[in-house]
């Protein structure tokens, strides 16, 4: 009766979400930031892609928003570096660039091209965006130049990812009558999403199935029923062990989990009074470090198709369905949020060290915040909260956070390095 009931209550799960969780806000103290500080024009790009990829309807539903902010930084940073040049360029190297040239013209230049192009639905916002930026640097040679870097780069940079594989048709999938396979799950059964992702043409990685994780454990093995254990009592829509706290967690990053990164990866920057150069280079490594972790645990999902925790219950006739009610629709393992989450704050780690105060806010629960001392807490709080949410067993956040490290390490090894003279 309960699954009947929610099919239609899973509409309205951002009323519910706020319901559950009013009366549980805490109020925190303010990350070591200056709101009215002005931001460059990494930063700016980043919110305008941000309030796009929110937008309803705006993002394709076959492409992953990863995709779209690390090509986006991939272009600021190129650029902003071919006139810097303190870092090996990530795909265009332009010859007689003067140093003079404008840098933030470039940078504005290069980020409106590549939105245009992705999203030609806001050309009337992107170039009203542009041209706001442009007409605060004096005309002249200075400018137009910078004008002509970021065209040029932008166009190259589209150019390389233009059959990158992220338009291919989407193979159906199809479920087998085994047990630990996926199937679609209820309550509204969506057909299985980004099976093609996993062919996506990487961005800083050379090959996406160099971080296959283990496989998951057999049906048998104890941590399978220890875990499967902890998610139906943590995880169910009702559960009477999951904590008012764990409840909150399990809400509050309920949301596309890239952008929450994007928006702590603009605190980091702000807060440490980054320059232009500084941030196209941190924001472009985040970036690929999301977008290529996407690539790998998808490719991951679709080779393992471990079927998600609510699964188990819907066969053995049980009412059980997750506190977000409806359950992503892709296989199980590994946890998304868990290596994205991962991913970026290894980078961010990596570039400002993981001990960092900053408050972060849900897009899906206005007006909440949690607060952390660290990069890794926050990785970890994404991560476990979709334990908590019923979406996911923990060996699924544990292999997540391992692909999203280890890719963020590959790409930190290998991408944007100082250059050398």
């Amino acid at each position: 009766m309960r699954k009947m009931l929610v099919v239609a209550a899973f509409m309205c799960a951002s009323l519910q979400a706020q319901q559950v969780t009013s009366g549980s806000r805490t109020r925190h103290e303010q990350p070591p930031t200056n709101t009215n500080q002005s931001v460059n024009p990494v930063i700016e790009w980043n919110r305008t892609l941000l309030v796009i990829v929110r937008t309803p309807g705006a993002q394709p539903t076959t492409v992953h928003s990863t995709h779209s902010f690390a090509i986006l930084h991939a272009a600021i940073y190129d650029a902003v570096n071919n006139i810097a040049g303190k870092f090996n360029p990530y795909l265009v190297r332009l010859a007689d660039v003067a140093p003079q040239t404008s840098k933030v013209a470039a940078a504005d230049q290069a980020a409106h091209d590549v939105l245009l192009s992705i999203y030609p639905a806001f050309q009337a916002t992107l170039d009203a965006e542009l041209q706001q930026d442009l007409a605060q640097i004096p005309d002249g040679k200075v400018k137009n130049d910078g004008i002509t870097v970021g065209q040029t780069v932008a166009a190259q940079i589209l150019a390389f990812r233009a059959n990158d594989g992220s338009g291919a048709p989407q193979p159906g999938f199809t479920a087998k009558n085994i047990p630990g396979f996926y199937r679609a799950t209820p309550p509204d059964f969506t057909p299985a999403d980004f099976t093609q992702w996993g062919d996506v043409t990487p961005f800083a990685i050379v090959n996406a199935r160099k971080f296959l994780p283990d496989l998951p454990p057999a049906l048998t093995d104890k941590e399978y029923i220890r875990d499967l254990a902890e998610v139906q009592s943590i995880g169910e829509i009702d559960s009477t062990t999951r904590t008012p706290e764990q409840t909150l967690i399990g809400n509050f990053w309920g949301g596309k989990i890239q952008n929450y990164w994007n928006e702590i990866t603009q605190t980091a920057a702000i807060a440490h009074n980054l320059n232009l150069e500084q941030s196209a280079r941190v924001f472009a490594l985040v970036n690929f470090g999301m977008a290529d972790a996407t690539i790998s645990f998808f490719e991951a999902k679709y080779i393992y198709h471990f079927w998600r925790p609510v699964t188990p219950a819907e066969l053995t006739d049980s009412d059980w369905l997750p506190l977000s009610t409806k359950t992503a629709p892709d296989p199980s393992y590994p946890g998304a949020h868990s290596a994205t989450s991962s991913a970026a704050a290894t980078v961010l780690a990596f570039y400002f060290g993981d001990k960092f105060t900053f408050d972060v806010t849900s897009e899906v629960l206005p007006g909440v915040t949690r607060h952390f001392t660290s990069f890794s807490a926050a990785k970890r709080e994404a991560g476990v909260s979709r334990i908590y949410a019923g979406q996911h067993f923990r060996f699924d956040h544990l292999a997540g956070l391992r692909l999203g490290r280890e890719v963020s390490r590959s790409v930190e090894e290998t991408t944007l390095r100082a250059e050398e003279h």
